[in-house]
């Protein structure tokens, strides 16, 4: 990776920019939060709390291999404040479908990543 590639935006703004994009094209009632990573400038942790009963919570840690890369992880689920095991076949369609949506976040925020252009908007 060359210094071109790399993501050349502040962290905190980038992190700002998840947060508002994020929360646009997560369902209504899903609550998306983006932290940043203290360990690596290029990176950011992403809290969602689902929608509905079942109280489920998903923790992503977030890097940007690149300008237009993401390399996204899945670290922990929890259901009512317990962790639990996350290979289950309803807890992996929901990790899917989540992980679908920050992958179009990365996606819609490639101007400001590869680009380094401040005027995307979370629409």
């Amino acid at each position: 990776m060359n210094d071109k590639d790399i993501v050349q935006v502040d962290q905190h703004q980038l992190v700002a920019a998840w947060q508002q994009t994020l929360t646009n094209k997560l369902e209504p009632g899903n609550k998306a939060t983006v932290l940043p990573d203290a360990a690596n400038p290029q990176a950011f942790l992403i809290h969602i709390d689902s929608d509905g009963r079942t109280s489920y919570t998903f923790d992503f840690h977030c890097s940007y291999v690149d300008s237009r890369e993401i390399d996204l992880q899945l670290i922990d689920v929890e259901r009512d404040g317990v962790h639990i095991d996350e290979r289950t076949q309803p807890v992996q369609e929901m990790a899917q479908d989540y992980m679908r949506h920050i992958h179009e976040c990365a996606q819609h925020l490639h101007d400001l990543t590869h680009h380094g252009d401040t005027t995307v908007n979370g629409g």
